[in-house]
């Protein structure tokens, strides 16, 4: 009995270790274990301009990659058409577009992109991440639709005369300094905004404003009277549209003409490439309307006081 009770406690342990092999080998092979061909690398996805390695989302940099590839071309060479002129590419808008993405991504990248798309659905176009001509044509319309409606000319009583040192003409004359009096205040409140960010690094002077030496953001003009517009269209016959409009938003004293580097109202595809790439313009996109002001894509240096009307409204 006691060399029984013996071989059945050895089989109990052979039998122990049996099923411990067995149950070690089946998890060795179970399929909750990822298979070796599985395990990649997780995928990266692009979600509010930024990469989300959490492998969450719909969208991956994959997928999306063609649609980056395709707006790296069309940037420079997407052909369409602004105010009866032809253009070519939309690179002189990438600070808009991207200030209206809400993104911080190169124009070329996945991010761009998925930004894009995300912008396109909630506009009702197809969500391709391709900035092509309905989409480009699409945001026109809403810069357009949200610049200064009411062009009823200023009168005199509601236009302040400002010092020559906030224009970058100081010689101009008095009755070409004239703006719109809250114009002028938001303006003024603008530029010490500017001058104390210090990623712009403006010199500011002695007795508060921009330094002398200082351009940038100086107005180049303001209220402009019929009168005036009469003269310079006479002046430069051939200058087209841009700037001489017979209905311009200048006679309202609610336009001002600011300076944001190059040339400082040439509408040359050369200076404006340059202007939309110095830190103020791109300041001015980002921080301008907080203060009541709003672009006119075509003019780097053209911004539009529409907060008093949006009161009104």
């Amino acid at each position: 009995m006691k060399y029984f009770s013996i071989h059945i406690a050895v089989l109990f342990v052979a039998l122990a270790a049996i099923l411990a092999i067995a149950s070690f080998e089946a998890r060795g092979q179970s399929p909750r274990a990822p298979k070796a061909e599985s395990r990649v690398k997780p995928t990266v996805l692009i979600k509010d301009g930024r990469d989300d390695s959490a492998g969450k989302g719909a969208s991956t940099a994959s997928a999306i990659s063609p649609a980056a590839a395709l707006n790296a071309v069309l940037r420079n060479d997407l052909t369409w058409t602004f105010g009866g002129k032809q253009q070519r590419g939309w690179y002189l808008y990438t600070p808009l577009i991207s200030h209206m993405l809400n993104t911080e991504g190169d124009a070329t990248s996945n991010g761009f992109a998925f930004a894009l798309a995300r912008w396109q659905e909630h506009s009702g176009l197809k969500p391709s991440g391709v900035l092509d001509e309905e989409s480009l044509n699409a945001m026109v319309s809403e810069w357009q639709r949200r610049r200064l409606k009411n062009r009823t000319d200023a009168q005199p009583n509601q236009l302040v005369t400002a010092p020559a040192s906030d224009f970058y003409d100081p010689e101009r004359l008095a009755e070409l300094r004239q703006v719109e009096r809250e114009t002028y205040a938001a303006y003024q409140r603008m530029v010490a905004a500017a001058i104390a960010d210090p990623s712009l690094a403006l010199a500011r002077a002695a007795g508060g404003g921009l330094a002398p030496a200082e351009k940038y953001l100086k107005i180049i003009s303001a209220f402009r009277s019929h009168e005036y517009q009469d003269q310079l269209r006479r002046q430069s016959p051939q200058a087209g549209r841009a700037g001489l409009a017979v209905n311009s938003p200048h006679f309202t004293g609610r336009a001002l003409d600011l300076y944001v580097g190059g040339e400082p109202v040439d509408t040359k595809d050369s200076n404006r490439a340059l202007q939309v790439q110095t830190r103020v313009y791109q300041w001015l996109v980002r921080n301008a309307e907080r203060f009541g002001f709003r672009p006119y894509c075509y003019e780097p240096w053209h911004w539009e006081y529409v907060a008093a009307e949006s009161r009104e409204q």
